[in-house]
């Protein structure tokens, strides 16, 4: 890595590193963060290791690291102990959910939960899901708290049947998975995290280094702070950026022990566009705010021809895409095209009369009841881009689309979900439509329009992390309704109220 001159943050988290205390440090986007832990691993000659988000970061760190310091994914530890003794499950080959609901004994033809019906394909998938939710946990005991919140059973009482009916199947499961030469059920690598943690693992080291803590799972949070009695604890990322809560991850930042520290000057952008960054920080209450680089020039603009567009959903990514190759651009789509196909194909099923076992729309018979969904139930309003997209296209155009995608290289723009643009950077930005705003029911001005509602932590912080992609130049485009929300002028006067009802 190549020699710079370290900030005055820098140098305060390695004094506190060479003073031997734990440390919780807050890294804002852009801030340097792994260039600090290098600094941190470089200042001792003691043993470490640094322990990544997954394999493709981790690879990325082994050839920056000094020698003195191992580099992994929490995963790559467990599969040494446990994962390697499952190899020939690892790559079983899948097997359809209907089938393997035969041979875990679920013979249900179909069962209502509230006005939904669930097929016995249904309830498999949601058994895999309850024991994936147990192995991301750190609790000892599968239970009824890891079994799903499938979209369209929105109610406790509606959940706890799901979990009466779920959960014999996900214990099966479980159980059929402790066998590493034979079983049924598709064996991943959270399974042999899980097992590998129930064992109460010590890593002999003499320091760890875990990145990108704000979206770490509890499992691992678990094995991570039980080192604390042998080994000095570094914990590094960016609470703001806490976005994976629905996949089990959680934030662990905020209530570690240890010394807290921060990363605030950023190195990605200017002072224009670490304002817009600091509007949504505040907004999520998040511990820290960002300074912008001097010597760049950044700023929010309407920008025609954008490097990136970041989209809220799948199906606004679908629409970008559809859009852009109507207008004869080479688009790139980051991640695989296979999601959106997926939920294409899911789509087809439910128009055809069929039922599908797609995560996202299980729980529905027919594709009419997917669209009074979208447009009605407050829930579901993620799913309304893709199905406007899907309306007004057909599933065909959806799939014929997929397949004309470019490679990044090749592209002239790139279009992404702001998850998977996590980590990444583009010179512009734009933000797709999708990000709406929020609004009040209860409540509406002199018009008889909805007042601006309350801005969700969580969408704040997605909102943060979308911003903050860009280098230069940033289109708000779908965000940009913040600028006449009262959240986003904190100065501004409250909007009248009224108590008219919509």
């Amino acid at each position: 890595m190549a020699s710079f001159r370290p900030t005055p943050e820098q140098e305060a988290a390695v004094a506190a590193f060479t003073a031997g205390d734990h440390v919780v440090l807050q890294a804002g986007a852009g801030s340097g963060k792994t260039a600090t832990l290098y600094l941190l691993a470089d200042s001792t000659s003691r043993r470490g290791r640094y322990i990544a988000f997954n394999k493709s970061i981790a690879q990325e760190a082994a050839r920056k690291f000094p020698g003195n310091v191992k580099c992994g994914s929490a995963h790559a530890l467990a599969f040494a102990v446990v994962g390697k003794h499952y190899v020939e499950r690892l790559a079983a080959p899948r097997m359809a959910s209907a089938k393997l609901a035969q041979v875990m004994g679920i013979h249900f033809k179909d069962v209502h939960i509230g006005e939904r019906k669930i097929t016995a394909a249904g309830l498999c998938y949601a058994a895999q899901e309850t024991v994936i939710k147990y192995c991301q946990s750190a609790e000892q005991v599968l239970g009824r708290e890891h079994v799903p919140w499938l979209k369209g059973i929105g109610e406790q009482h509606l959940h706890d049947q799901l979990a009466e009916l779920v959960l014999p199947f996900a214990q099966r499961m479980w159980a059929d998975l402790q066998n590493p030469d034979r079983g049924r059920v598709k064996f991943k690598h959270d399974h042999y995290l899980k097992m590998w943690a129930l064992t109460e693992p010590t890593i002999w080291q003499d320091f760890l280094l875990l990145d990108e803590a704000q979206d770490t799972n509890p499992v691992v949070e678990q094995v991570f702070n039980a080192q604390r009695d042998h080994a000095q604890l570094i914990m590094v990322g960016d609470s703001a950026q806490a976005i994976y809560g629905w996949r089990g991850a959680r934030d662990v930042m905020t209530g570690f022990d240890g010394t807290s520290l921060a990363l605030s000057h950023s190195f990605r952008f200017g002072a224009g566009l670490a304002t817009e960054a600091n509007r949504w920080l505040a907004i999520a209450d998040a511990p820290i705010r960002i300074t912008g680089s001097a010597s760049i020039d950044s700023g929010i603009d309407k920008v025609d021809n954008p490097d990136a567009i970041l989209c809220r959903t799948n199906g606004g990514a679908m629409a970008e895409i559809l859009t852009l190759l109507r207008e004869g651009r080479r688009v790139a789509l980051v991640g695989s095209g296979t999601t959106l196909e997926a939920l294409a194909k899911a789509a087809r099923d439910l128009k055809e009369g069929k039922r599908t076992t797609h995560p996202e729309l299980l729980l529905f018979s027919t594709w009419g009841e997917v669209q009074d969904y979208a447009e009605y139930d407050p829930d579901g309003r993620d799913l309304l881009p893709l199905v406007e997209v899907i309306d007004e296209h057909g599933v065909d155009v959806v799939l014929d689309t997929l397949s004309q995608l470019s490679d990044e290289a090749a592209a002239e723009v790139t279009v992404s979900t702001v998850h998977k643009a996590k980590g990444r950077e583009w010179s512009s930005v734009r933000i797709a439509e999708d990000f709406t705003e929020p609004q009040d029911p209860d409540n509406c001005d002199p018009e008889g329009e909805p007042l601006p509602g309350p801005i969700e932590p969580g969408e704040a912080r997605l909102a943060y992390v979308a911003v903050t992609r860009a280098q230069h130049r940033l289109d708000l485009g779908g965000l940009s309704w913040i600028n006449r929300h009262p959240d986003g002028n904190p100065n501004r006067p409250p909007l009248p109220t009224s108590a008219t009802q919509p």
